[in-house]
């Protein structure tokens, strides 16, 4: 028989927008519940040193991610090692299933499961991610100054990282494996013009390239779609640039998405399409992607639950014998 928990806000994430939204939830004494997820800690866990959370001139991207699970545990969050395979958002309570079997009730939802970064699959990528592989420009560009680096991918993402990377590297090699980008045009005319971008048209990267011990790259082997020319380029940083997939599985054929999948909230709002149901971070931001604007729209998420339960009558059809599990009893009204 599974089991049935309650509570007022479930947080269903634990990146930074989960765990900001902990945070003010439990500072607004709502008792919220967090479940982890997959990957407790999101994204920030695979990265190595941070150098743009405000607060620290640098911290290990883990043990950030340890310090706000704290931060939100001591609040009162109650924070659940479990995995939501499924959602129930039709009526409320809305119910959530876990992969531990428990089903979750809950008034409200903050989704706040976040996005993955694309990646080619190759083993020798996996290997070198966090010490010379990365997906994140703004994150981790600052680490190459007048260094050689490469940036694979053709769309908006790759120009775009390309072009910020210049601001730091000595050259930016970008590789595509078509003749002509997908970018948009102004994009291009940008990086055409940049004295330290060059392009390699029609080649895959084959292999990242590297030292043992300490672990870092070295560069990187790629192969001409065309020929089957095998070339070694020097470089000291590799980004895949290939684009990011949020990780909607729970609720893209239930809330409204756009931008290849990323949930639709109202402006200025972390409101979904679903009273109730509310969304942050990466789950919902196709723009930005850092922790900081994550950790904002946690702590929108929180304050938007709150002021939606107080609107809402929770009591409304239900037995006065029948406590909703959470609160002391309302008294009714003196005549």
């Amino acid at each position: 028989m599974s089991d049935t928990r309650r509570t007022k806000v479930l947080i269903i994430g634990s990146g930074p927008a989960g765990y900001t939204a902990g945070v003010y939830a439990s500072r607004a004494m709502l008792e919220p519940i967090l479940v982890q997820g997959i990957e407790p800690g999101g994204q920030l866990t695979t990265t190595t040193e941070v150098e743009n959370w405000p607060g620290d001139t640098e911290v290990q991207g883990p043990d950030l991610m340890v310090r706000m699970e704290a931060h939100a545990k001591a609040m009162g969050t109650e924070i659940i090692g479990d995995i939501i395979t499924s959602l129930d958002l039709d009526t409320r309570p809305y119910k959530a299933h876990g992969d531990s079997g428990t089903v979750y009730e809950a008034d409200a939802i903050i989704l706040a499961t976040g996005a993955r970064a694309k990646w080619l699959g190759l083993p020798s990528e996996e290997k070198f991610k966090g010490f010379g592989v990365s997906a994140c420009a703004t994150c981790d560009g600052f680490f190459y100054r007048n260094q050689e680096i490469v940036v694979v991918g053709g769309g908006n993402t790759a120009v775009e990282e390309a072009l910020f990377l210049t601001n730091f590297a000595s050259k930016v090699t970008l590789i595509h494996r078509r003749d002509e980008l997908r970018a948009e045009k102004i994009l291009q005319d940008r990086l055409f013009k940049n004295p330290k971008i060059e392009m390699l048209w029609d080649h895959g990267l084959e292999e990242v390239t590297g030292t043992e011990n300490p672990l870092g790259v070295e560069g990187v082997r790629v192969r001409n779609v065309k020929t089957g020319e095998v070339t070694e380029i020097p470089a000291k940083g590799v980004f895949i640039a290939i684009g990011h997939a949020p990780a909607n599985e729970l609720v893209k054929d239930k809330l409204e998405t756009h931008m290849g999948g990323y949930v639709v909230t109202k402006p200025d709002s972390t409101e979904t399409s679903i009273p109730g149901v509310f969304a942050a971070g990466d789950l919902t931001d196709h723009k930005y992607r850092q922790a900081v604007t994550s950790a904002g729209m946690g702590c929108m998420a929180a304050l938007e639950a709150e002021r939606w339960l107080a609107e809402q009558d929770l009591d409304e059809g239900k037995d006065e014998t029948e406590p909703l599990g959470y609160g002391a009893p309302v008294e009714p009204a003196a005549e």
